[in-house]
């Protein structure tokens, strides 16, 4: 069994908090991603389950057992590092075997785990090569095989990727899912790469400055996001995020207004200072909208930059007028919004377009404590009644 428990995990160095009150359930045979900023804490949480690190406070438990005080080799735990660590003067039998010889396993179960191990990576035939005959791939893989001999509990991977170029992160993206299905082992596992914990995660655990933020499915941390963080955080590239005011009939913004029904909504206040944010893929130009079942009232901009990103272009539209907009927006990009258009689009530089948000897929952010009020607004457009005249005039 390989459930992993952190109850209450703290560490400080001095007057540094590392990690703060860390709370995380992980269950037996769960693929789980730490995943946060440089410097967010995420790599000290693992290792404080691996044993390299002891927690100020907080009690620590894998498999049913409390491993808070006990090294690493009586955790029942096998890591893989971002700096893969092979022995340079040993072929790739030894390198993967090193740790059962240690241990002072039989020659004959050395070799039936060793075999098992290199059919799950594919080494099979490379035994006998030396590090330096192999590629970036195929050494993280022998560093993978290392750690598949121990027949651990857990598996703890730390930016195992991180120093692989980008084709070759994508091919082992997809060999760490097969080889999580493969063992049906408890992985946890820590990158700062939103694309790694999106594909191959059950949950992720999003931390922020040693806190955690959301532990959730992916999706669900990318549709439905606890807070500001998460919002900004999940995502590439990132949420819009523009600050209004509520009024009786929505959010009025700087350069434009959203119409919701803010008494559908529970802790929000006409006159309350809120965040909307939504994301590229939800911004459409006027004539794309045909599929939004409920958008917003049309926003006037002025397109700035184009990206094109082969499957998608990226445009930033700048909705202030003049001077006020583009370099000299405010922080928070109040005006300027980021959409995703398809690659046939015509669109070019400096061009006046049009555009509406899908209303279902806006959210709303308390301003002040970040935290989310909404994750779809809800409108229905009232039928303009007919006027006096407009009957006259009909006769």
């Amino acid at each position: 069994m390989g459930e992993v428990n952190l109850e209450h995990v703290s560490k400080r160095y001095q007057d540094v908090t590392a990690v703060d009150d860390m709370n995380l359930s992980i269950r037996d045979g769960e693929f789980v991603t730490l995943v946060g900023p440089s410097g967010c804490g995420k790599s000290t949480t693992l290792e404080t389950v691996a044993g390299l690190t002891t927690p100020t406070e907080g009690t620590i438990t894998i498999a049913d057992r409390e491993v808070t005080n006990l090294p690493p080799k009586d955790r029942g735990i096998a890591m893989v590092f971002q700096n893969i660590a092979l022995f340079p003067h040993m072929d790739v039998y030894d390198n993967i075997s090193f740790g059962l010889r240690l241990r002072d396993y039989d020659k004959n179960e050395i070799d039936r785990r060793v075999e098992r191990a290199a059919e799950i990576v594919q080494l099979e035939g490379m035994m006998e090569r030396m590090p330096d005959e192999l590629s970036g791939g195929q050494r993280q893989r022998v560093a993978i095989a290392r750690a598949i001999v121990r027949e651990p509990d857990v598996f703890l991977m730390d930016e195992p990727l991180a120093n692989l170029d980008a084709k070759l992160r994508v091919h082992m993206r997809t060999e760490l899912q097969r080889l999580h299905k493969e063992l049906d082992a408890t992985i946890v596992y820590v990158t700062h790469d939103q694309a790694e914990a999106m594909t191959m995660s059950d949950r992720i655990a999003v931390i922020n400055q040693g806190e955690l933020q959301q532990f959730a499915p992916p999706l669900e941390c990318y549709n439905e996001p606890t807070n500001l963080f998460v919002a900004g955080f999940i995502g590439s590239p990132s949420m819009n995020f523009v600050r209004g005011t509520v009024d009786s009939n929505g959010l009025e913004t700087p350069d434009y207004h959203v119409e919701f029904d803010p008494g559908q909504l529970d802790g929000v206040a006409v006159g309350d200072e809120v965040t909307l944010g939504v994301r590229p893929e939800d911004v459409y130009l006027v004539q794309d909208a045909d599929n939004v079942a409920n958008p917003t009232q049309q926003i006037s901009a002025r397109t700035d930059v184009l990206e094109p990103m082969g499957d998608e272009i990226f445009v930033y539209i700048l909705t202030g007028e003049g001077e006020t907009a583009g370099m000299e927006a405010e922080s928070d990009d109040t005006h300027q919004l980021l959409m995703s258009v398809n690659p046939d689009k015509d669109i070019d530089v400096d061009e006046e377009v049009d555009v509406v948000l899908d209303r279902e897929r806006v959210h709303l952010f308390n301003t002040q404590t970040g935290e989310a009020i909404a994750h779809g607004l809800e409108f229905a457009p009232v039928e303009a009644e007919t006027t006096g005249t407009e009957a006259e005039g009909d006769d």
